[in-house]
C-alpha cells in the first residue's frame, strides 16, 4: 500500500499534516475519531500541526483521505520518535526495573521492550551483548526518521563537531558519536 504522507518509523506510521487554524485542527481530529473508532490512532493537535501515528496501514491511508479532503498539507519528513536503548547481558534482570520506574507498572515490559502505553515516556529496547565491566557505555539514543532526513541530520551533525562511528548497515541505521563519544543512531525503517 503506497502512503506519501506517512513514514514508518520504530513502532508505527507516523503522519504530520499542517493546519491553519487550531479550530482546523480540532476539526480533524474529530473527523478521525468518527472514522476510526475501531482502531484508534495517536493524534497530538499542536498549534499549527496534527501528528498521528497507528499501525495500522488501513487507518492511515483513510486518514489521508480525511486530510486531503479538508486541504491539509502533509509533511512527513517532519516525523521523529525517539527510543533510549540499553547495552545489556541480562534484559529480564532489568526489564522489570526500568519498567517500573519508567511507566509505574512491570507490565509494561514485554519482549525487549519498555513500552509507556500513554506514549508520554520514549521507549525503552535492551539490545543484547556479552558480558562486561562497566564503565562501558550502556545507554544510547535511538532515533527513528524519515529516511529522506537522514543525510541532512549527518551532515549537521559532523559540521557540529561529531563524527559517523559505523554505516555498514545503512541505511537501516548509522552511529554518529558526539566529540567526547557518546552515540546516537539515526535509525530508519528502510533496509531491515
Amino acid at each position: 500500500m503506497e502512503l506519501p504522507d506517512w513514514r514508518r518509523l520504530a513502532q508505527a506510521w507516523h503522519a504530520r499534516f499542517l493546519i491553519e487554524k487550531y479550530a482546523d485542527g480540532a476539526r480533524f481530529v474529530a473527523a478521525v475519531g468518527e472514522a476510526c473508532q475501531d482502531a484508534v490512532p495517536e493524534l497530538r493537535l499542536g498549534s499549527s500541526f496534527v501528528d498521528v501515528a497507528t499501525r495500522d496501514e488501513a487507518i492511515a491511508a483513510t486518514i489521508s483521505t480525511i486530510a486531503a479532503d479538508r486541504g491539509l498539507t502533509p509533511d512527513p519528513s517532519a516525523v521523529s520518535q525517539l527510543e533510549l536503548a540499553l547495552d545489556t547481558a541480562d534484559l529480564v534482570e532489568l526489564g522489570p526495573f526500568w519498567a517500573a520506574v519508567l511507566t509505574g507498572t512491570t507490565e509494561s515490559f514485554t519482549g525487549h521492550d519498555v513500552l509507556d502505553p500513554t506514549g508520554r515516556v520514549a521507549n525503552l529496547w535492551f539490545q543484547g551483548t556479552k558480558p562486561h565491566e562497566p564503565p562501558r557505555q550502556r545507554f544510547h539514543l535511538d532515533l527513528w526518521l524519515p529516511p529522506e532526513v537522514v543525510p541532512a541530520r549527518i551532515e549537521a551533525a559532523v559540521a557540529a563537531g561529531g563524527k559517523v562511528v559505523y554505516e555498514d548497515e545503512a541505511p537501516a541505521f548509522v552511529v554518529l558519536a558526539d566529540p567526547q563519544g557518546n552515540k546516537v543512531c539515526l535509525c530508519t525503517s528502510e533496509g531491515r
